[in-house]
């Protein structure tokens, strides 16, 4: 691919609370306040039902099972993840939610064992334990090393891009915001005085002038910016007007990537004047096993995107997809025939592109430009 080729993991939602904090080495209160289940080793048992039983405790690199390999050969430049729980021992449940998902703090090598260079926060979970649990998820993410966006004390550092190094002088810029179309309430947004995570209102095109005001002011020659969005639908393939024309706007501002989240399973991609945009990713780690009723998206399925861009344009020259599949709260690789499933998917939601190739003993999914 040739050295100037800047290759970034993104992926959906890493939700390493509720029944995957239960099988790591430090379970958190299994207490839940959800409508039907009231204990997170409920979960586990699904997922059992559902596969095999599950080892306990399993180690820290359990959850992240084959993808470790993928990245360890694929080396990216940068490992984006959006982080869909809070990691707090607060018992705050937050009012109005329906779904509270934390991990313990003790486990976060289980997250620092993917070793993402980017946390994004802006969702509809980082809050589930209220302001007193975003505290101390922000205190633990950052005692650990890791890089966050999207969430902050306040306004000014919840909107404040993360910023991995390169070398040669440059850099990748993360900025992370969300929407209430995935679930966000209004009352969550960080302001000047007030923590929170930055919260768009909807994908209009002065919210959209907003987002690349800032990129503009942080962008500089041979960066890579990466716009992280928690919005749309958990379900289904269709994309609204609005939504496009907002990702759209991004890349007329200087947003090199669109990194869409909040869909359980992938929803449509598109190459736009040579920019990759992810409208939806997909979930990556959580505990849905044994869960029914949308069989059909085959949400077990867990793509790993590896973009490669050319770090002074910023244009996507390809995308390669790993298709892993979630086993006993583990990722393993897919089978074939669900690989030529998710082959036959994207060929179909994937706007842009030539038909997607399958390389590789590893089913390895490679998406480029059209000719």
């Amino acid at each position: 691919m040739g050295p100037d080729v800047v290759t970034l993991f993104l992926c959906g939602d890493v939700m390493l609370g509720r029944g995957v904090d239960q099988i790591l080495p430090h379970p958190g209160d299994p207490a839940l306040r959800e409508g039907f289940v009231r204990d997170a080793r409920d979960y586990v048992a699904l997922a059992e039902e559902a596969t095999r039983p599950i080892p306990r405790p399993v180690d820290f690199t359990w959850p992240w099972g084959d993808a470790l390999s993928v990245l360890e050969d694929a080396a990216p430049a940068a490992r984006v993840i959006n982080l869909e729980t809070s990691v707090t021992q607060s018992d705050t449940y937050a009012p109005g939610q329906g779904i509270h998902y934390r991990m313990h703090p003790a486990n976060l090598p289980c997250l620092a064992a993917g070793r993402p260079d980017v946390c994004v926060l802006a969702n509809n979970h980082v809050l589930d334990f209220g302001r007193p649990g975003l505290t101390e998820t922000l205190g633990t993410l950052a005692d650990g090393g890791l890089r966050t966006a999207g969430a902050g004390e306040d306004l000014a550092a919840a909107q404040r891009p993360a910023v991995v190094p390169l070398g040669g002088g440059r850099r990748v810029l993360v900025f992370s915001f969300g929407m209430p179309s995935s679930g966000i309430p209004r009352l969550w947004a960080a302001t000047a005085e007030r923590s929170g995570v930055v919260f768009v209102a909807g994908p209009s095109e002065a919210a959209a002038a907003e987002v690349t005001g800032r990129v503009r002011q942080e962008k500089r020659p041979g960066d890579v910016v990466v716009a992280s969005v928690h919005w749309g639908s958990n379900w289904g393939y269709p994309v609204c007007r609005e939504q496009v024309a907002f990702a759209h706007a991004l890349i007329h501002g200087g947003v090199d990537v669109v990194h869409g989240h909040s869909s359980h399973h992938p929803r449509p991609l598109e190459l736009y004047r040579g920019k990759l945009i992810l409208h939806g990713c997909g979930d990556f780690i959580d505990d849905y096993e044994g869960i029914t009723g949308f069989e059909r998206y085959r949400d077990d399925l867990r793509p790993l995107y590896l973009a490669s861009l050319e770090p002074d344009t910023g244009r996507l020259h390809e995308l390669r997809i790993a298709p892993l599949q979630a086993w006993r709260m583990r990722l393993r690789h897919a089978t074939p025939e669900d690989t030529q499933w998710l082959r036959a998917l994207l060929d179909r939601i994937a706007g842009g592109f030539g038909p997607c190739a399958v390389d590789g003993a590893e089913g390895m999914l490679t998406l480029r430009p059209a000719s």
